[in-house]
């Protein structure tokens, strides 16, 4: 084949700009191939090289004596005890699952499982956060059917459970949805396995399935935005297996007990370049690759297509010379590839080889190292008006509770979460639906709590606050439970970084989750930054999603229980009546004003603490976020099958969207314990109401239990079944 001429044309269709183009020829002293102008574009795009986010991911607090590998990794590892780790990560496949809604999700899932299970754990969890445009808008049913169904088909097929996750609505996802996909695995804290190469003329060998034309320029297509010509696009999405991923998985876990395996890598974005890059690099070693060798399942592929496919199922190791035996007897046992295609070489080179031809020679370490790394403009978000509170109507509060759990923002997701395996391995111990996920350490008392949250309009209004608040709910989330919080991965989702002031939203989310990590012990470990989240200029919702994991190591202080007739309910923090940026103002009101609510981070952890020391007098327990006491009141009670009665019928109170507060539910005797416990601690503690009858009373107003369960559970269905 002729390969084309590199024109200004090619290198914008590469996502490159002239001045990186530039850079390109000042590293390498002459004009590139155009398999080597494809290596630069893979290792150079956003989605790769983090080039628009490293000044600010820097920031982030990554360490604690829990940390056993934090960013760079393939995944972040957290010790829990007992010679085990917890090993996990959150990634995007934004732009692939708004193309291709079925395969964009699988392929999301996919890729986000290997991440763990290169590392030599073996995955008990998953989670997703789902971000969808209006439901009326023309592409949102296909999506949520498509991207739902791409989820579970995948995720049921490999076998591991879905701990919990998110769905939201908003017309800023119209042309853009998200879909975020966390997994965790556990391992032997000490057979950890990384990607770094080491030792020199030792065997690169590619494992798993064949490659093919699939995912090719995937990685730069999810570093751009979107805009009329999409459907051309369709061709850069990958097409996932999950039986053969779950080969992979056995052979690779198999593999490593052999003692072969010195470094492993997935093939995710940017594939195999991307995977001998980083391996080559952080070992300080070149890389030798022979294309020839690479299993392919088309004809006549060409350099440029293997190198940048994005096939999915697929691994990159560096292998033990002596145990080449043992390693292929195992792939060819699960039935799939195991081709030796290079070898590592002292020299600082990535040089490929395509038959006789050199279809590439580059310095390894430039190639890597010397992506571009911006500090970009940036504005900071202009301080949201407050919101005037004699502004806001009147409203009968069983009406305000009616809007909310009718809405598709704050109903039931069972239609989500009933198409995912919750119960698979058979050690989940919380399914989707009530708070965070909870699944048994295998074999342990020990219990692992899950939860994924981020609240887009508070970003929007406040990204300072906003950062803050989507980590605080992460941690409130796991403290309901009786969770220790371990630590946190994050999805920040944005859209083009290029605009002052997107990028300043970016800043101010950051500065807020630092801030808000450090104080709540919750240290950042791995993660993913997806930008360019915009379709012809309109950007998403800032949407900062923090995926976290908690601890229990002790069954008896974890905090499982239900509501029941004659329970006290209390609320834990003070109570402001904060209806800014609530989803009161917005699902009632069609409102989207004021500020987001103040984070008070040492009122957190001081609340936090308190739940944890008193766990054995809680019986049920909730944070409250969105939609305030009254949703959080109701959701608590139609789970637990029983009605509640709150003394207010005050809409501040019931609906305000206060932080650093939780709902509590027990005996009487229980109640005032807590009181004289509180007081001791100096924390604030009220009683609002009590669980019984079978009705939902907020003051004067009343509606059955049963009326309001029925548009709690059919809303979704309704919309989307």
């Amino acid at each position: 084949m002729q390969e084309p001429s590199i024109t200004p044309d090619l290198i914008a269709a590469h996502g490159l700009k002239p001045e990186e183009y530039d850079r390109i020829l000042e590293i390498i002293g002459r004009e590139p191939t155009f398999t080597e102008l494809g290596i630069f574009s893979a290792m150079w795009n956003e989605h790769c090289s983090y080039k628009s986010s490293k000044k600010w991911l820097r920031t982030l607090p990554t360490t604690g004596p829990q940390v056993i590998c934090g960013p760079g990794e393939n995944a972040g590892v957290v010790d829990i005890g007992d010679g085990q780790a917890v090993v996990f990560k959150m990634e995007s496949h934004n732009h692939p699952s708004y193309i291709e809604p079925y395969q964009g999700a699988a392929t999301g899932v996919g890729g986000i499982l290997r991440d763990v299970f290169t590392m030599g754990a073996r995955p008990i969890a998953s989670m997703n956060s789902l971000s969808f445009g209006e439901p009326s808008h023309p592409k949102t049913r296909q999506l949520v059917h498509g991207v739902v169904a791409g989820v579970g088909g995948y995720g049921n097929c490999f076998g591991v459970p879905c701990a919990g996750g998110e769905v939201r609505f908003d017309p800023a996802y119209n042309g853009n949805c998200l879909v975020n996909a966390f997994a965790a695995g556990l391992a032997e804290a000490d057979k950890i396995f990384y990607s770094a190469a080491s030792g020199v003329g030792m065997p690169v060998v590619y494992l798993g399935a064949k490659t093919g034309r699939d995912g090719v320029g995937g990685a730069t297509m999810a570093s751009a935005e979107f805009d009329d010509s999409i459907e051309e696009k369709r061709p850069t999405v990958q097409v996932g297996d999950p039986f053969t991923e779950k080969r992979l998985m056995e052979a690779c876990l198999e593999l490593m007990a052999t003692g072969a395996v010195i470094s492993i890598q997935d093939m995710g974005a940017a594939g195999l370049t991307c995977s001998a890059v980083e391996m080559g690099d952080k070992g300080g070693l070149g890389v030798k690759l022979q294309l020839d060798a690479v299993p392919q399942r088309e004809a006549n592929m060409t350099a440029y297509e293997m190198m940048l496919s994005e096939s999915q199922e697929r691994m990159l190791m560096v292998l033990r010379p002596e145990l080449e035996a043992e390693a292929r007897a195992v792939f060819e046992k699960w039935d799939l590839d195991f081709a030796i295609v290079g070898e590592t070489i002292a020299e600082d080179r990535f040089l490929i080889l395509h038959g006789n031809d050199i279809k590439a020679d580059l310095p390894l370490a430039t190639l890597s190292g010397s992506a571009p790394e911006y500090d970009r403009p940036w504005v900071e978000t202009a301080p949201a008006v407050p919101l005037d509170a004699a502004s806001v109507p009147g409203v009968d509060p069983i009406d305000g509770l009616k809007a909310l759990i009718g809405s598709i923002n704050y109903c039931a997701r069972q239609w989500v979460y009933e198409q995912y395996d919750t119960m698979v391995m058979a050690d989940t111990a919380r399914t989707p639906g009530q708070g965070a996920g909870l699944i048994r350490v295998h074999g342990t008392d020990k219990l692992l709590a899950f939860t994924s949250d981020v609240t887009p309009r508070y970003v929007k209004a406040n990204p300072f606050e906003g950062g803050k608040q989507a980590v605080a709910e992460a941690y409130r989330n796991l403290t309901a439970l009786g969770a220790v919080p371990l630590a946190t991965t994050d999805n920040l989702n944005f859209g083009n970084p290029e605009k002052p002031e997107i990028m300043g939203q970016f800043v101010g989310a950051i500065k807020g989750i630092g801030a808000a990590v450090a104080a709540l012990d919750m240290p950042i470990v791995s993660g993913n930054v997806s930008l360019y989240n915009e379709t012809d200029g309109a950007a998403i919702l800032p949407t900062p999603t923090i995926g976290a994991v908690g601890i229990i190591r002790d069954p008896e202080t974890a905090i499982t229980g239900q509501a029941r007739d004659g329970h006290v309910a209390l609320v834990l923090g003070e109570t402001h009546g904060h209806l800014g940026q609530s989803a009161l103002l917005a699902e009632v009101f069609n409102r989207v004003e004021g500020d987001a609510p103040p984070v008070d981070l040492a009122a957190e952890k001081r609340h936090g603490d308190f739940i944890r020391a008193n766990h054995a007098l809680i019986k049920a327990c909730t944070d409250l976020s969105d939609g305030g006491l009254a949703l959080a009141a109701f959701e608590m009670a139609e789970a637990a099958g029983v009605g509640v009665q709150l003394d207010s019928d005050d809409a501040a109170p019931l609906f305000g969207e206060d932080q650093a507060r939780y709902l509590i539910a027990c005996n009487f005797d229980q109640a005032e314990a807590l009181m004289i416990a509180a007081g001791q601690a100096g924390v604030p503690l009220a009683s609002v109401g009590r669980f019984t009858g079978d009705t939902v009373r907020f003051g004067k107003s009343e509606a059955p239990l049963a009326e309001l369960s029925s548009l709690f559970r059919g809303t979704f269905g309704a919309t989307f079944g």
